[in-house]
């Protein structure tokens, strides 16, 4: 948009008075002189436009002036309105490029703007063909997460180039008590080693998540760029069996801002990253030297011990051993999580999915990183333990993950929690289904009453968390049979406390990946059950249509099917059931005499109609009721996505159909 001659005069006239009313003219001639005086001392010099400019950023002169010299919202807006009566293409794109001004960044913090500019060599996608416009297809999305921050990208289609552009703004705070608010200088930042966790996930046409890369990037290197800024390559390798085959190359840029007055050399840069390595890998190494000790020293109390499940070290995603403990941390949801029961309904809802495995043979183990398991949504129980047992730590709990076997046989971990007054409940991730736990003794008299087996675990060979590492030294390790006083070292074998603080307290070692908190859902359950509900009675009624039958829908007692499916929810997440009273009284006010009413809940974990209504169809009873033929027949069908307590838009999703109809002898 140009200017009107007569405006494009006022406009420099505005200006020109705000910088004889500031005396900017004064103060550009007093730094300009202090720095010709402050260069005669160096010798022959040349003083270029560039040095004096930045001469005057870092006085704050420029700032000053930009920040004093700002039109009205409305001022502005009179003008345009004053200027194009008729034109609102001018004043809408102005209206959008509002929020791009500064007032979102703080003038007195650090950051650190990264962009991700592209990306190559994704060699599995080389014969992508190129989507059409509108066509589903599938996509890559980009997630990050850097000092308790977090984004993620837009979904771009995939291709063997996917066209990943995106920008980061991240805030390189201090650490210290009292120093978040000053800006973090040179030395500070060279300490800060917390790395820059990308995790790439691709997401199918029907909507299913595989993780395809997850990289740990240190961004220190721009603080020896002349410019603040750097631009390099990233190669990103796959995860499981495939962690040591490169997955795809990303260009990403790094700026720092306000940029640094002076940059650091190379070689700091490289000395400190190498002391920091050779750190870990001491800290590594005498902690692996512990902990063959404290094997040996276990075996020799049974030779049965040899065949317990007693897991100290597991790999993660990138193929990396970390010791157990690691991978619990004390975390805290904030607000998004009101209780325990409610967080173990939470992680229930992240699907269990083992990690995939080129050939047969025994399951491929595989620890994720938190960040890599919740941007998936899915992982194995080992995933979910970990989490729901730091989710319990935060709420206080004496939290443990279990590892051992289940009934029906084949490893599995799961989480227990111990009271104050003894009291032991053991917790299943997968379900959020919980279990008193009560030992049998062996030692009593045969009629003397015993408690019956509640749990569907079989064996335990070990307990640990964040900062205790236990493994069972009982005469059994049957899970009926075990008392778990993990005080008592004849039943217990505890690790030093001290050599698991030094690989697994936070920012121990650099190979430790930071926990990320958890975001908020961005779904909205209402508009998410209407569009799921709708689109399951397209597929009934296609259903019908092909078996040519008509389909006639009762809006009403669709409506009253909500409180059913709400009363499901609330039993899964608190373990008491209500509501069922109320529901059954409404169905016989809404079910005529002589008719005959019949219902099928279902719960999924995912919003693909087309999945679950497949899903269904496989059960004889709804099939009876979508396919349902007779006199004065009714359908009905109620859709409810609870989503609004789960973060990382993790959702309930239940689907209820029924149908009423005239009973014909």
């Amino acid at each position: 948009m140009s200017l009107p001659p007569e405006k494009a005069s006022e406009l420099k006239k505005t200006i020109h008075d705000h910088l004889i009313k500031m005396d900017v003219h004064g103060k550009i001639r007093e730094v300009l002189s202090e720095t010709l005086k402050d260069d005669l001392g160096y010798g022959p010099h040349t003083f270029s436009e560039g040095d004096f400019l930045q001469a005057l950023q870092r006085r704050g002169i420029i700032d000053d002036v930009m920040r004093d010299l700002q039109f009205s919202q409305q001022d502005t807006e009179r003008s345009r309105e004053k200027d194009f009566p008729n034109k609102s293409a001018p004043h809408v794109a102005e209206k959008n490029r509002l929020p791009l001004n500064r007032m979102d960044i703080d003038v007195a913090r650090r950051y650190l703007h990264l962009q991700v500019l592209g990306g190559k060599a994704f060699l599995d996608h080389l014969q992508e063909p190129e989507p059409l416009p509108g066509q589903v297809c599938s996509t890559f999305r980009l997630y990050l997460h850097f000092r308790n921050q977090r984004f993620q990208s837009k979904p771009v289609p995939c291709a063997c180039e996917p066209d990943l552009q995106e920008g980061f703004l991240l805030e390189v705070h201090r650490d210290g008590i009292g120093e978040g608010s000053r800006m973090a200088d040179c030395t500070t930042m060279l300490s800060i080693c917390d790395p820059v966790h990308l995790v790439l996930i691709k997401m199918d046409t029907s909507n299913e998540t595989t993780l395809v890369s997850s990289y740990f990037l240190d961004w220190r290197s721009v603080l020896s760029a002349p410019s603040g800024r750097t631009c390099f390559s990233v190669e990103l390798l796959g995860v499981g069996s495939e962690s040591k085959v490169p997955a795809g190359v990303l260009t990403i840029s790094l700026e720092l801002y306000p940029p640094l007055v002076e940059t650091l050399n190379v070689d700091i840069i490289t000395t400190q990253q190498s002391l920091e390595r050779q750190r870990s890998a001491e800290k590594e190494r005498l902690f692996l030297v512990y902990a063959k000790q404290w094997w040996r020293e276990f075996l020799e109390i049974r030779p049965s011990h040899q065949s317990k499940l007693v897991k100290i070290f597991a790999q993660d995603e990138n193929g990396v051993n970390r010791p157990v403990c690691s991978y619990v941390r004390v975390l805290r949801a904030g607000r998004l999580l009101e209780s325990p029961r409610q967080a173990a309904r939470f992680v229930s809802l992240l699907a269990d999915e083992k990690a995939p495995l080129v050939g047969g043979g025994a399951k491929q183990e595989q620890w994720c990183s938190l960040l890599a398991f919740v941007c998936r949504g899915k992982g194995d129980c080992e995933d979910h333990a970990t989490l729901l047992c730091s989710l319990l730590l935060g709420f206080g709990l004496d939290a443990y993950v279990c590892v051992g076997t289940r009934a029906k046989g084949g490893p599995h971990t799961w989480v227990l929690t111990r009271g104050t007054d003894g009291s032991i409940t053991f917790w299943e991730s997968l379900t959020a289904h919980r279990y008193l736990h009560q030992a049998i003794d062996p030692d009593a008299p045969p009629l003397a009453p015993q408690p019956k087996p509640s749990s569907p675990y079989r064996t335990v060979g070990c307990v640990f968390n964040h900062q205790s590492f236990l493994a069972n030294c009982q005469p059994t390790d049957a899970v009926p049979l075990c008392v778990f006083d993990l005080q008592n070292p004849s039943r217990w074998k505890a690790m030093s406390e001290e050599a698991l603080r030094s690989v697994c307290a936070p920012g121990s070692t650099t190979s430790l990946p930071p926990i990320p908190p958890l975001c908020a859902s961005s779904l909205e359950p209402a508009a998410a059950s209407n569009q799921l509900e709708l689109e399951m009675r397209f597929l009934v009624a296609e259903h019908r249509k092909d078996l040519e039958v008509a389909t006639v829908w009762d809006d009403h007692l669709s409506y009253l099917l909500s409180s059913a499916l709400a009363a499901y929810e609330t039993e899964r997440c608190t373990g008491v059931s209500c509501g069922n009273e109320e529901f059954q009284d409404a169905v016989r006010r809404a079910v005529p005499d002589g008719h005959t009413f019949k219902g099928f809940p279902i719960h999924f974990l995912h919003r693909n109609a087309r999945r679950a209504f497949a899903t269904c169809l496989r059960s004889q009873f709804c099939e009876e009721i979508v396919s349902c033929r007779g006199d004065h027949v009714r359908l009905a069908v109620r859709v409810r996505v609870r989503v609004y307590a789960y973060p990382e838009n993790a959702c309930a999703v239940w689907i209820m159909f029924a149908c009423k109809y005239r009973s014909v002898l």
